[in-house]
């Protein structure tokens, strides 16, 4: 994180997601957010699932959200990246999105935290809605 930038929060992605246009918001089965646009998932709190638990107790993360990714390169450039707090499990191998832990997320900026969303948004939207806001916001694919 560069310094003098805010770090990340929870209510940074709910504000962050939900901002994006054409936004739908869902509520899985144990009250979690989803985050839609053209009925596809781009930013979700995930359950606490067997996958995804710490390696020192085995007590499942009740905290993980997930992010869509354009691409495995994207994905795996996440992942690999041990400034970043992303990560995957074998139950998201082929899956084109990376999980984060809402307590590690103080480890990127707000700004950061941003952009990651705005790109699962992109990796999910309609090629036309993705670029009608690249061209509102000046920015090319």
């Amino acid at each position: 994180m560069v310094r003098n930038e805010r770090p990340a929060t929870v209510a940074d992605v709910h504000e962050l997601a939900a901002g994006m246009p054409h936004v739908t918001v869902e509520t899985g089965s144990a009250g979690n957010k989803v985050y839609q646009v053209g009925r596809k998932s781009f930013v979700f709190f995930r359950t606490p699932r067997p996958d995804a638990v710490d390696p020192g107790t085995g007590e499942k993360y009740d905290d993980v959200i997930v992010l869509w990714v354009g691409s495995e390169a994207d994905k795996q450039a996440l992942v690999q990246d041990l400034e970043l707090p992303f990560f995957s499990t074998a139950h998201f191998d082929g899956h084109p999105s990376v999980l984060v832990r809402a307590s590690r997320l103080g480890e990127i900026s707000q700004a950061e935290l941003s952009e990651f969303v705005a790109e699962a948004w992109l990796a999910q939207a309609s090629v036309r809605r993705g670029q009608e806001w690249l061209d509102q916001q000046g920015l090319t694919r």
